[in-house]
């Protein structure tokens, strides 16, 4: 240690830092990589500074300095167990290093003196200490003393260093040097002549060794003797130990094969078990009692025990022929011949239960139902008959799926001819109450030589419509309708529910082979469902074979439904409405929306909305086909007059209807076509004003609207009494004009003047419009002749406007406030351009009132 110290002092650090301890270690695990841990203290600027460095030895003895911590970066010292002689130190500094020390001396130095300088020069948080002896951690520890020695003497403990091999003398030692030299007091002053006195006594001492020998020689061939006599019996006792060896080995192989011999009697017992358990199963699955044997080949299925018997029976055989064996043992000759007697116990059993089953099929294919009168029948007799065979069929489903679907086939073709002649019926006697005598020929009465239209489309005089159907009339056929769909919807879902239940038609088969058996020795069945489809996948197969079955069943209900409804139709146009509105009410409350019946009415629903959009198109059509009323007075356009008939008779049949949204969306385009059609064929009249037709037109429009009270309509509402004004601005303008026209022209070039720049106070100073001009002007406008002229003003109003819509009065009181418009504004400019002439009218506003009020009560 003091070499290595001495050389590392030299070679590796400078003058000023001094090595206080020195370790040789390796990394743990990678030994061959020597270095040095080493504590170096140095003194800087009066400072001194501890610090730890690593130094590694590379080849040929050269050394480096590789890494340097100080004091502070020591985290954990960990000498990984209490003992001394634990070689392992770890040192947490920036990370985790493992050493192996190799000189536990050093170690526990090393050790002791980082303690030291930490405890010494680290304030603060100091390093901990884990599994160090605690008595290498005090001021008393063993490297005390040396750590102060090396403090004061410096100098003399590197010279000492030197002595890297020095070793002290024994006791034993000192006593023979001290005796030696004690003997030769001339050692100290001649050393030459002590060294010759050593040869000689060496000599001596050789010299007497080689007498001893050569005297104990008849001793050592004794001992020869006896050393060749022991290895001889160490030879017999080797030899006997070879043949207990060999003694020893045949029996631990005897022993090996004994214990192969008990592990394989283990596993062939243990197999022997399994087997045994494996057949007692199969045979328990495969096994069938005598009485189900018997049930299965002289079934009864007359008599309530009989048929329970053989509903047992049944399962029995499914669950045998359906057992869970493990593929292998299928190939198992007993196996297959009980397959084979399943075979035939199922083709027997089968058999009978098709016969059976077929017999009542068609016995049951001309039963009369249970019906009042005009009511359609029902078959809850048929149901509750078959529904105590209910589990033979579903066997039949899965054990013989021929036999099934050839069941199924009969029983739809049987009971398809009840149901085809009892809708047949009940649809005929429905028609028989729709259709009357008086009504039966509507669409082509006619009326002298002129044919008659169908009742209520608006675009057409009424004059020309055929007979139409009261209301309470049209209510009554309306409870036929409802009545029946009422009666279909028990029926059908009574039968659909059967079906369902009868042919378990909700249950999917797992496979598509005539059999379903897990007996089949071979290759597995390909069809056989791994996966389980989405549920929506499965509802939706379900939903299909269900109304492939039912429109078998009732193969005859939608085309008569549609034929009752289009018989129902012809009655009146309006009952394409009441079939819409009731038809749509039975669709939206089913309970099944994928039921046959439900499907059923919504394909016929479909069809009735065409009609109805047919129906409302013809309307549209009316309306621009419609035709001026050749009358002296036009009145109210034809689809205005009739409208209100047909928006009443809507509006009692969509109250609180769910398809109020299909009607008010051809309220939007009739009413706007209506809107549309009004001036154009205003103009078309001869003899009535156009502004007088768009106005009582319009007029009637916004009444009718603000009646109805229809939300859809609330903009049209408006638009007709933007119209309806604007119509009688026009009219009131153009027929009622200026009664005062000379005066106005006066007035008008009086305005010109003012314009020109001459002033109002100025005017009267023109020659054409002096004082004396206004008076004339004046004179020619007496009362007596506004009166009459307004007279005749009245009664050219009163011939233009028709007696319906009530609006003369109306148009007089317009005219009557035009009036007295211009009245005043003659009156003002008078007062502006003529003040202090004492120039007025020959009237008052009081007597205009009075005029029109007495030619207004004197016609």
């Amino acid at each position: 240690m003091a070499g290595i110290k001495y050389m590392l002092q030299k070679e590796v650090f400078e003058v000023d830092e001094r090595i206080l301890s020195v370790c040789n270690v390796t990394e743990l695990y990678k030994k061959k990589k020597n270095s040095y841990l080493t504590i170096i203290s140095a003194t800087r600027s009066r400072m001194v500074q501890v610090s730890v460095a690593q130094v590694k030895q590379y080849d040929k003895g050269v050394y480096k300095k590789k890494r340097t911590w100080t004091l502070d970066e020591v985290r954990v010292v960990d000498g990984k167990h209490d003992s001394p002689e634990t070689h392992e130190l770890d040192l947490t500094l920036e990370k985790n290093y493992k050493w192996f020390a190799v000189n536990l001396h050093e170690r526990q130095n090393f050790i002791t003196v980082l303690w030291k300088q930490i405890h010494k020069h680290v304030p603060g948080e100091k390093a901990v200490f884990r599994n160090i002896p605690k008595l290498w951690l005090t001021e008393a520890s063993p490297e005390r003393s040396v750590s102060e020695k090396l403090d004061e003497a410096n100098e003399e403990e590197d010279a000492d260093d030197v002595h890297e091999d020095f070793h002290a003398l024994t006791e034993k030692e000192e006593v023979h040097l001290g005796r030696l030299m004690g003997e030769c007091d001339f050692a100290i002053s001649d050393a030459e002549q002590f060294m010759e006195q050593l040869g000689r006594n060496l000599q001596e001492l050789d010299g007497a060794n080689v007498q001893s020998v050569l005297a104990s020689e008849k001793q050592v061939n004794a001992l020869m003797e006896q050393i060749e006599t022991a290895i001889a019996e160490a030879e017999r006792v080797e030899e006997r130990l070879d043949a207990y060896d060999e003694i020893l080995c045949h029996i631990r192989d005897t022993m090996e094969k004994m214990g192969e011999k008990n592990t394989m009697i283990e596993v062939a017992n243990a197999n022997n078990i399994k087997l045994m358990g494996e057949l007692e199963r199969i045979v328990t699955q495969l096994d069938l009692a005598h009485g189900h044997q018997v049930a299965l080949t002289d079934t009864d299925l007359t008599s309530p025990s009989g048929l329970a018997a053989a509903i047992a029976a049944g399962k029995a055989l499914q669950t045998a022929m359906n057992s869970d064996i493990d593929p292998a043992l299928l190939r198992l000759t007993a196996v297959q011949d009980q397959r084979k007697r399943f075979e035939k116990w199922k083709a027997k059993f089968s058999q009978t239960i098709s016969r059976h089953l077929n017999n009542m099929f068609i016995h049951l294919g001309n039963d009369p139902g249970e019906s009042q009168a005009n009511d359609l029948p029902k078959h809850t007799s048929v149901h509750k008959e078959l529904s105590a065979f209910a589990e033979l069929m579903h066997w039949l489903k899965a054990m013989d799926r021929k036999a099934y679907e050839q069941l199924a086939k009969v029983y739809t073709s049987s009971l398809n001819k009840v149901y085809d002649r009892e809708i047949r019926h009940f649809f005929d006697q429905a028609r028989q109450l729709v259709m009357r005598e008086d009504v039966a020929t509507s669409t082509s009465a006619t009326r002298g030589k002129q044919v008659l239209q169908p009742y209520g489309i608006i675009g057409i005089n009424r004059d020309l419509w055929a007979p139409g159907i009261e209301a309470a009339e049209r209510q009554k056929l309306d409870g036929i309708l409802e009545k029946v769909l009422g009666d279909l919807e028990p029926v059908a879902l009574s039968e659909q529910m059967f079906c369902i239940s009868f042919f378990q038609m909700d249950v999917l088969s797992p496979t598509t082979r005539n059999t379903q058996t897990t007996l089949e020795a071979g290759e597995r069945d390909d069809t056989v469902v791994t996966m389980t489809p989405p549920q929506k996948k499965i509802d939706r197969q379900i939903n299909e074979e269900v109304r492939k079955m039912m429109t078998e069943l009732f193969g005859c209900l939608e085309p008569e439904l549609n034929s009752f409804i289009q018989s129902f139709e012809k009655v009146d146009s309006f009952y394409s409405m009441y079939v819409l509105v009731r038809l749509s009410q039975h669709v939206m409350s089913a309970q099944d929306a994928h039921s046959f019946l439900s499907m059923t009415f919504a394909s016929a629903l479909v069809h009735v909305k065409r009609n109805f959009d047919k129906f409302m198109q013809t309307q549209l059509q009316s309306v621009r086909d419609a035709k001026v009323p050749k009358r002296s007075k036009c009145g109210l356009l034809p689809y205005v007059e009739n409208f209100e008939e047909f928006a009443m008779s809507a509006e009692r049949i969509f109250k609180k209807s769910e398809r109020r949204a299909d009607l008010d969306k051809w309220y939007t385009q009739l009413v706007g076509t209506i809107f549309e059609g009004i001036p154009n064929h205003a103009q078309e009249h001869s003899k009535t004003p156009r502004q007088v037709v768009n106005m009582e037109n319009y007029h009637h429009m916004h009444s009718l609207l603000a009646q109805l009270k229809v939300v859809a309509l609330e903009g049209q509402k408006k638009e007709a009494k933007v119209r309806y004004k604007e119509a009688l601005d026009a009219y009131v303008t153009k027929y009622f004009g200026r009664p005062l026209e000379k005066l106005n022209l006066f007035f008008e070039g009086v305005q010109m003047k003012v314009q020109q720049g001459v002033k109002e106070t100025e005017i009267s100073y023109q020659m054409a419009y002096s004082k004396q001009e206004l008076r004339k002007v004046i004179s020619q406008y007496p009362a007596r002749e506004v009166k009459k002229g307004l007279d005749g003003l009245y009664k050219k109003v009163e011939k233009h406007l028709c007696e319906e819509e009530n609006l003369l009065q109306v148009v007089w009181r317009a005219m009557q406030e035009e009036f007295i418009a211009q009245y005043n504004f003659l009156e003002e400019r008078i007062q502006r351009c003529y003040a202090g002439a004492m120039i007025t009218l020959d009237f008052s506003i009081d007597d205009i009132l009075e005029f029109f009020s007495e030619i207004a009560r004197s016609h």
